[in-house]
């Protein structure tokens, strides 16, 4: 009898063993990483750093509760702020639970204003999370199913479309802040235009809106900078990190800046398990292992190992429709359906992601080699061409 509930379509495959991009499962067979626990692992796997941290934490304290003052997560508060020019910090255990505390803060603004249904404008093709606030926030419709009534206080428009934002400004007076993400990870891999959050800073501006960043997967290097936004001049006045900042341990973050810093106030938001001492050692020795290690620049490098790499083997290949690289976030899209891709790559033992039906996403751990980048993008681009030729695969 299964024991655990079937919301999970798992791979027939348990791994039991890491060492940086390779994984090993049970009968002892070697796996190369391309997606890095769906962007967390971002220093790969055991890393000594983190490893040694988490140990030596282990051995003096686990958890007190947000009753009192926690050392660790002072300092990685002070890191984060500096890292982002961002003022306050909430610490949660997940990236639904950040966005859930920015959605909260977004309507604690606008009861501030006296606006009666503060209303958060969020794009198609989003995924903010699992919880109702966040699933409501989402833009996958697979998602929602069986989970209705959901809550209100959203308008959805389509993803990098400026004019769809500045027509909800001109008939809805009652949003009080955008959601968006930089580069949307579970819808494709979707890489808006150099200006779209320049521009949507200005409307939030004009507007007296928040500016809400959901950076769950996009921050803690994985675009080259610490969060995405800082390709651009403008900052945010709420982001969220998760994924990337543990490197595997469940950690989960919510900033503020400006107006939004100080509106959760004792009682209006907690978390008994958030920022513990554990947690916060293992993200202060990922933080301090990018920055010693240079890898923000590293992956810029891979980048245009990966863009050259794809463009020479897959130019030309009728069914590619797009490849879209920001960082080590790297999306292609078929003109069809490519999930078989995942277990065919599986078989040569690669480890890749399909999402939203026809994009194969790729999110290969920051410490990736030359050799293993070159691999991945040899082996991918043949799996990808055969695919499309075999019309008994399709």
């Amino acid at each position: 009898m299964a024991t655990l509930m079937s919301n999970y379509a798992r791979l027939p495959i348990t791994f039991v063993k890491g060492e940086g991009a390779w994984l090993w499962d049970t009968e002892g067979t070697r796996y190369l990483d391309a997606l890095s626990g769906i962007a967390v692992c971002g220093l790969g796997h055991a890393h000594p750093a983190v490893t040694a941290a988490i140990c030596e934490q282990a051995k003096q304290l686990l958890h007190t509760s947000n009753i009192y003052g926690i050392a660790h997560q002072q300092a990685l508060a002070d890191t984060l702020t500096q890292l982002t020019d961002m003022e306050t910090v909430f610490f949660s255990n997940s990236g639904a639970e950040a966005n859930e505390a920015a959605i909260k803060i977004a309507r604690l603004y606008g009861h501030s204003l006296n606006v009666e249904t503060p209303t958060i404008i969020v794009a198609e093709g989003a995924f903010h999370g699992r919880t109702l606030a966040t699933l409501t926030a989402t833009g996958n419709p697979k998602a929602k199913q069986g989970f209705t009534p959901l809550m209100p206080g959203f308008i959805r428009v389509p993803y990098n479309d400026i004019e769809a934002i500045t027509e909800v400004a001109r008939c809805h007076n009652e949003v009080v802040a955008v959601l968006i993400e930089p580069i949307q990870g579970e819808g494709g891999v979707n890489i808006p235009d150099a200006d779209y959050l320049i521009k949507i800073r200005e409307l939030c501006d004009k507007h007296s809106w928040l500016l809400l960043l959901d950076e769950i997967q996009t921050g803690i290097g994985r675009t080259g900078k610490w969060c995405a936004y800082q390709h651009t001049e403008i900052k945010p006045d709420v982001l969220t990190l998760a994924k990337g900042l543990g490197n595997g341990v469940p950690i989960g973050a919510c900033l503020a800046q400006g107006r939004a810093a100080h509106l959760f106030q004792p009682g209006s938001h907690g978390s008994t398990f958030g920022g513990n001492p554990l947690v916060c050692r293992a993200a202060l020795a990922v933080i301090e292992t990018i920055q010693h290690d240079n890898l923000l620049s590293r992956v810029i490098q891979l980048a245009d190992q990966f863009k050259q790499g794809f463009s020479q083997q897959l130019q030309g290949v009728l069914g590619i429709k797009d490849i879209r690289i920001q960082g080590l976030m790297i999306g292609i899209e078929l003109d069809r359906p490519c999930g078989a891709l995942v277990n065919l790559a599986l078989n040569q033992q690669l480890l890749i992601n399909v999402t939203a039906e026809r994009t194969i996403r790729l999110l290969p751990p920051l410490i990736i080699s030359d050799e293993q980048a070159d691999s991945i993008i040899t082996l991918l681009s043949h799996l990808i061409r055969e695919f499309l030729t075999d019309s008994s695969i399709n």
